[in-house]
């Protein structure tokens, strides 16, 4: 069975067109009227759903009337020499006579044969000024890249923010970084300062075990000092005993 042709008019037809730059949302649109005396169904799809908004994307559109389509494209870093492949799909059918529950279980139950779509390209268009200075920040000059000097990187006190001072959210990223980098400088003094204070506390806990380990030491060999009686004090203990006991038995 053949497909049925598109019976609602859109405006443009063939291809949605967004002009540069593309640092913002961009937003083009589409036009979708009805000339038929019933109301049409319609859904608006596309190729790159992570790169488009699209308001409204589906709804019904009475007959005689029309509706309009906000296809609205996400910043992102334009090329020139990439090609393009986005593409858009409007689908229709024609609503049932009363009231409809549900649109959603209206597309679900439709059948194949009363579907009617038309296809839209997408096409990137960019100022002129815009264009050159894009074409002309891709191209290289060879002996520029060769003597480029090296730039060191910079502390986080001394990297200018990228698009000015004029964003709130990054001074505030600037000045958390700030903060960061003082209390880290912070606790190195605060560990420096227990290292310093460790060292000393070890140092006088060894002198204090040396000084009161001395006394016991002195002690200790006096007393053995004491108790070595040289052997000529012991010869003559001897020769008194010995006279002692020989009166004694005389």
């Amino acid at each position: 069975m053949s497909k049925l042709d598109q019976v609602l008019n859109l405006d443009p037809s063939i291809e949605l067109r967004f002009k540069g730059p593309f640092t913002d949302v961009v937003t083009s649109e589409l036009t979708l009227s009805n000339p038929t005396d019933k109301r049409v169904c319609f859904k608006v799809k596309t190729t790159a759903p992570k790169k488009y908004c699209v308001r409204p994307n589906s709804g019904i559109i009475e007959p005689g009337t029309f509706v309009k389509v906000a296809v609205m494209l996400q910043p992102f870093d334009y090329d020139p020499h990439e090609k393009n492949k986005h593409k858009f799909m409007v689908q229709t059918m024609f609503a049932p006579s009363g009231p409809i529950d549900s649109v959603e279980n209206l597309w679900k139950e439709a059948s194949a044969e009363s579907l009617m779509d038309s296809k839209l390209r997408c096409v990137f268009e960019m100022p002129p000024d815009a264009a050159q200075n894009n074409l002309d920040s891709s191209v290289e000059d060879p002996s520029t890249k060769v003597n480029a000097p090296k730039v060191s990187s910079a502390t986080p006190e001394k990297q200018p923010l990228k698009g000015g001072n004029s964003d709130p959210e990054l001074r505030k990223a600037l000045d958390d970084c700030r903060r960061l980098q003082a209390d880290v400088n912070n606790l190195r003094q605060e560990n420096a300062s227990l290292k310093d204070s460790e060292t000393r506390l070890r140092k006088v806990a060894m002198s204090e075990t040396v000084s009161s380990a001395r006394p016991a030491h002195d002690m200790a060999q006096a007393q053995a000092q004491a108790n070595q009686i040289p052997p000529v004090v012991l010869l003559i203990a001897a020769l008194l005993l010995g006279l002692f006991i020989g009166k004694f038995i005389l």
